[in-house]
C-alpha cells in the first residue's frame, strides 16, 4: 500500500496552536516562536517549556551525521528511558504532525487531554513499538484531517502534496533526567545527555546550534517551543 503524502504543517505558532487545540490540548499550553538561541532570547521565551522543536533543512550534511550517529549508537549503546514515547514516521511530510505528538505524548502527566483524537491515539500507541505506533498513526483518521485542514492555513501559499519538500520537523524533550531528541526518520531516540525542566530550553538550543554548525551555509532554521501561556 502506498503511503500517503501530505502538504506539510507550517511552522506557524498559529496553526500549530489550533491544531493541538483541536485534538484536546487546553488552550493553556501554547506554541510560540524561539527568536534566537542565544541566552537574551531564551529568556523571552515563556515558562515551563514542555518541548523544543526544530525545524531544519534535509541536507547532505544532516544525512551523514544520521548515517554517523546512528553507528555509534548501535557500537556503543546509549541508555533510553522506558518511559520515552518515540514513533517513526511512515507519512510523507507528516513531521510536524509527529512533532507534535511526540511533544505532548511525553508530557501527559502535565497536559490535561481532553477525550478525543489524540487522547485515543495515545492510549492505543502506549503498548506498541515505534514502528507500529508509525502505523497506527497513518490509520488514525481524526489525527490525519486535523492536519489536512490545518496545513490548508498559515501565511505561505500552500503547496500541493507532491511539491518536493526538503524541511523536517524534530522535537526535543525532557523525561528522567535527560534531554531526547526525537525524530521519527531516525531508527531511535537519540539521548543528549543530562537536563532538567528548567533547563530543557537551553539545552535543547545547544543541540539546535549542532544542526545549525553543521550547515553554515544554510539559514532556513526555525524554532518553536510548547510552554505554558502566561
Amino acid at each position: 500500500m502506498a503511503t500517503e503524502t501530505l502538504i506539510p504543517l507550517e511552522s506557524n505558532p498559529e496553526v500549530m496552536n489550533k491544531f493541538l487545540q483541536k485534538l484536546g490540548v487546553p488552550s493553556k499550553w501554547n506554541i510560540v516562536d524561539v527568536m534566537g538561541l542565544e541566552p537574551e532570547m531564551l529568556s523571552w521565551v515563556p515558562r515551563p517549556v514542555l518541548s523544543v522543536m526544530l525545524l531544519f533543512p534535509v541536507s547532505d550534511a544532516y544525512e551523514e551525521h544520521k548515517q554517523k550517529e546512528e553507528n555509534e549508537i548501535l557500537s556503543k549503546g546509549q541508555e533510553v528511558t522506558n518511559n520515552i514515547f518515540y514513533m517513526k514516521q511512515n507519512i510523507s511530510n507528516a513531521c510536524g504532525t509527529v512533532a507534535l505528538v511526540h511533544s505532548v505524548a511525553n508530557n501527559t502527566d502535565k497536559i490535561n487531554l481532553t477525550d478525543g483524537h489524540l487522547k485515543k491515539f495515545l492510549d492505543e500507541a502506549k503498548p506498541l513499538d515505534a514502528a507500529a505506533r508509525g502505523t497506527l498513526l497513518e490509520k488514525s483518521e481524526g489525527i490525519i484531517n486535523a492536519h489536512k485542514e490545518l496545513a490548508q492555513e498559515g501565511q505561505t501559499n500552500t503547496p500541493s502534496a507532491e511539491d518536493p519538500v526538503n524541511h523536517h520537523f524534530i522535537t526535543f524533550v525532557h523525561l528522567d533526567g535527560a534531554l531526547y531528541e526525537l525524530d521519527g526518520r531516525k531508527a531511535f531516540p537519540i539521548n543528549h545527555g543530562p537536563t532538567t525542566p528548567d533547563t530543557l530550553l537551553e539545552d535543547a538550543a545547544t543541540v539546535c546550534k549542532q544542526f545549525i554548525a553543521r550547515d553554515p551555509n544554510e539559514v532556513r532554521f526555525t524554532v518553536v517551543a510548547l510552554t505554558e501561556a502566561n
